[in-house]
């Protein structure tokens, strides 16, 4: 059973709190680049538990600093994008990315006061439809790590995000929770032909995991008769990510839920495949799901709008065929942060665990000045061929601790074209 103390350590992220420093360890997704068009308006947002301002100067790069002005506290996202910053409309003062103050126009001519001034700021990178940021200490920042999908080509990869008001760990244990899928995300209409009908025939997986550099790599084994297995193989991604098959059958998905403050999210939703395109069907039908600033259209207000009726006869929680409606009930449920003093792990919760303590671990490793797991420093250690997630019918006598291993190729050779 996780302690109190131990919740608390596992989800609170301001800043000062061990979870928070060792969120500020990892480049963070800030924002989608949809969400900062070129030319477009400074992005108000919260991060960590901070109130931010994103922009992009007058040459395009995007930066981040502190929403209010260090001046007298004006809301930088009203400023005016202009000559290399972003000027505050309350009295002129002019900022760059870095912070630095680069002018006060109401000052006496000859002031140099404006130099003495350094607007709280944290270095971006834009990369795969995405802008991170990186808020930890200066003299520790990490490479963006080389993720396969980041650096996928626009037409096989869809992003997008949607808030969810729970506390990010929750809802990042439940995308690493296999045995749910057989009953949460069940049609009552699964036959032999459906392609997910593994789902169906075995609702008891066999369970493994193993930590790698990266976090923890899961095995979930289904038998579909005497001489066959579904075998999944998915992955929990350090600090707060998971990558799994999500039915494209040549890439993956990925999900990052991404710290607001203690009690809500973004969860930010990739999907790429490395030949052809995504089927804009799936991603239209996704895109249907959510209001323009990005929050589901089925949400705890209209009870997810679940249909006790659909119930009889063709889900089994009620709520369409769209998963995530079906996570996100699962996930608020609980409340803004889970109380797990009280909950009961039993077999199913076998990746749960590993998770939560390496977790923990990686906590307790920037308290004591250690480097937490998949900080990535060195560009030649920049390479993952081993994130792997696959999704397989398999003889039974085959050893699917290994067979996924035939993927590591293809995703090296990726990594070298780079």
């Amino acid at each position: 059973m996780t302690t109190r103390e131990q919740n608390e350590l596992l989800t609170r992220i301001g800043p000062g709190t061990p979870c928070g420093e060792l969120m500020r360890r990892y480049w963070q997704p800030a924002a989608l680049s949809e969400e900062l068009p070129p030319g477009g308006a400074p992005l108000p947002i919260r991060l960590l538990g901070e109130d931010l301002v994103l922009f992009r100067d007058d040459a395009g790069q995007p930066g981040l600093l502190g929403l209010h002005c260090a001046h007298r506290g004006a809301d930088l996202s009203y400023g005016r994008v202009e000559d290399g910053g972003l000027r505050c409309i309350y009295h002129g003062w002019l900022y760059d990315r870095s912070g630095q103050c680069l002018e006060q126009p109401g000052e006496p001519a000859g002031s140099t006061f404006y130099q003495r001034i350094k607007q709280p700021a944290y270095p971006c990178q834009e990369k795969g439809g995405l802008i991170f940021a990186y808020m930890g200490p200066a003299d520790r920042m990490p490479l963006l790590p080389a993720y396969e999908f980041l650096d996928s080509d626009p037409r096989r990869r869809f992003t997008t995000k949607y808030l969810q008001e729970c506390n990010y760990q929750q809802a990042n244990e439940g995308n690493i929770d296999q045995t749910h899928l057989s009953f949460l995300h069940r049609r009552l209409s699964y036959d032999g032909a459906d392609h997910q009908s593994y789902l169906v025939a075995d609702s008891a997986p066999t369970l493994e995991t193993e930590e790698t550099d990266f976090g923890v790599r899961l095995y979930s084994v289904r038998k579909l008769g005497a001489d066959r297995v579904h075998v999944k193989i998915s992955n929990f991604l350090m600090p707060f990510g998971s990558v799994f098959s999500g039915g494209i059958s040549d890439g993956y998905s990925v999900h990052l839920h991404v710290p607001i403050d203690d009690e809500h999210h973004w969860k930010y939703v990739y999907h790429f495949q490395r030949k052809g395109e995504l089927r804009q069907g799936m991603i239209d039908a996704f895109r249907a799901q959510l209001t323009p600033d990005y929050h589901l259209k089925s949400n705890r207000s209209n009870r997810y709008n679940q249909d006790r009726r659909e119930m009889q006869t063709e889900t089994f929680s009620g709520m369409g065929n769209f998963f995530h409606v079906q996570d996100v009930c699962v996930t608020e449920g609980p409340g803004p942060i889970q109380d797990r003093t009280q909950e009961h792990l039993a077999y199913t919760d076998r990746a749960i665990v590993p998770a939560r303590l390496q977790l923990l671990r990686a906590i307790r490793d920037v308290q004591a000045g250690r480097e937490p797991p998949h900080v990535i420093r060195e560009p030649a250690a920049n390479a993952l061929p081993h994130l792997v997630a696959r999704a397989d019918e398999l003889a039974a006598e085959v050893d699917w601790h290994e067979y996924w291993k035939q993927d590591a190729p293809a995703a090296e050779a990726a990594q070298v074209r780079r």
